[in-house]
């Protein structure tokens, strides 16, 4: 791994552990992203980085009409939402403005909406989202559990596994959900990628 990989794997599991330790990294990790953010699709061409998270989607057996791309970097995880779901809201959202400026000049359709945010404190309502994914993203999962509407789904994907900088194994991300009244739970296995699909329950 290089100097800023390495960075973002014990930034990972630090924040994993204690949240609130998130402020003591943001900044550095940020302008990481910033730096990359022209190059960062270039980067990331391999046709297989989304092959986790899409086996995860594709097991949602009915189509979401509001949808978090969270860490959404350059944007491909959203357009490949926005291709996958034609009636879909789309929402990516990131804490590097670099990114989403990248994401915004690459968006493919008026359905994607790119907003500067930070995932451990969301500006979004309570259950605005019928589906949130993260695609080797740092999960906040008291926020992440906040914006998930009640019966939505949760996506949660590294595409080369236990190798992704970010990674959080994936019996950990189950616990985690599983105390923020997730169940339902499918994972996925694709090449080296992980990924785990979740769902929130209605007690409406």
């Amino acid at each position: 791994m290089t100097a800023g990989q390495w960075y973002a794997r014990v930034t990972t599991v630090i924040v994993v552990r204690a949240p609130r330790l998130w402020r003591l990294f943001r900044g550095r990790l940020t302008r990481g992203f910033d730096d990359l953010a022209s190059e960062w699709d270039t980067l990331r061409a391999s046709p297989s980085r989304l092959d986790a998270i899409n086996e995860a989607l594709d097991a949602l057996a009915v189509a979401p009409r509001t949808v978090l791309d969270l860490g959404t970097g350059g944007g491909a995880v959203a357009r490949a939402l926005a291709e996958r779901w034609p009636e879909a809201e789309i929402t990516g959202a990131d804490v590097s403005p670099g990114m989403i400026a990248e994401a915004q000049r690459q968006a493919t359709s008026e359905r994607e909406h790119y907003v500067l945010a930070d995932a451990s404190a969301l500006p979004f309502a309570d259950g605005a989202f019928e589906l949130v994914a993260l695609n080797n993203m740092i999960p906040f999962f008291d926020e992440i559990a906040r914006v998930t509407a009640p019966g939505g789904h949760v996506a949660i994907a590294y595409s080369r596994g236990s190798q992704t900088p970010i990674w959080v194994p994936l019996d950990r991300v189950r616990r985690e959900l599983s105390a923020r009244d997730f169940s339902q739970f499918a994972d996925f296995s694709v090449g080296e990628g992980r990924s785990l699909l979740a769902g929130k329950r209605d007690r409406s």
